[in-house]
């Protein structure tokens, strides 16, 4: 009877033994899993993450930088449809500033200047340049027009600050044919005095700075209004700078021959 009863007293250690086991193992694998839960990356890891974020936000840029670049290859022989040339025989004078280095990147953006423009902005340019001959016996010399979009490109490898440049992948107004960059020359081709160069980044070449003289300010609103009485708009921070509304186009890649 007693060697009975100490089989049983054995089994039932053995049991409980076994039982604390268990739940030590548990407890280990409960404290394992919840580690493994809240551990945080290694910094291998959060470096490949942080680098795949980047990618994916700087891919789409890369590819569109590529992209352009890729597309300028060969100039076109022969003027797509849809655009016209403004040359100096209609009696505007051209000094596209980005076929040479004098201009705020001081670098060649060009390979040569021409001026193209959508046919509505062209239209509009000639009956600007006729109203001012006719009036005051002014003219119009233009700096800029039509800028292909792997120039933009050029433009923003020069200097790729959006304050300055417009991003690429954005695209300028004149990647669309619609802007056009210019000032007023009097009847000897001298510039009248618009308070500034082109292409000066200051405040002094705002539309709404104060302390310019009678004479600018009576020039630049001669300029203003001729422009906008034909379509044009300005913008605050460029008095050359004009952009024909009412229509829109795609951003262009192809690029004139030079002749």
């Amino acid at each position: 009877m007693n060697k009975n009863i100490d089989n049983i007293k054995k089994i039932i250690f053995l049991a409980f033994m076994l039982g604390i086991l268990g739940m030590v193992s548990s407890c280990k694998s409960d404290r394992s899993a919840k580690s493994k839960a809240n551990k945080p990356l290694e910094n291998k890891e959060i470096i490949h993450d942080k680098k795949e974020i980047v990618d994916q936000k700087g891919s789409s840029y890369q590819k569109e930088n590529k992209k352009i670049e890729e597309k300028p290859v060969e100039s076109y022989k022969k003027i797509p449809e849809g655009w016209l040339e403004v040359i100096e025989s209609k009696g505007i004078i051209l000094d596209m500033k980005y076929a040479e280095t004098d201009n705020f990147t001081k670098r060649k953006i060009y390979d040569c200047g021409r001026c193209f423009l959508r046919p509505e902005a062209t239209t509009a340019i000639l009956m600007i340049q006729n109203e001012l001959k006719t009036d005051y016996g002014y003219g119009l010399k233009v700096f800029d027009c039509y800028r292909p979009r792997p120039y933009q490109q050029r433009l923003w490898d020069a200097v790729p600050n959006p304050d300055y440049v417009t991003p690429p992948e954005k695209g300028s107004m004149h990647s669309r044919g619609l802007a056009v960059d210019l000032t007023i020359i009097d009847e000897n081709g001298d510039e009248l005095d618009m308070g500034t160069p082109f292409d000066y980044f200051g405040k002094e070449a705002h539309s709404d700075y104060k302390d310019h003289s009678d004479e600018v300010n009576k020039n630049r609103k001669l300029l203003k209004n001729t422009m906008e009485k034909y379509g044009f708009k300005s913008i605050r921070t460029e008095w050359w700078h004009y952009s024909y509304r009412g229509k829109n186009y795609p951003l262009d890649p192809w690029i004139w021959d030079c002749l």
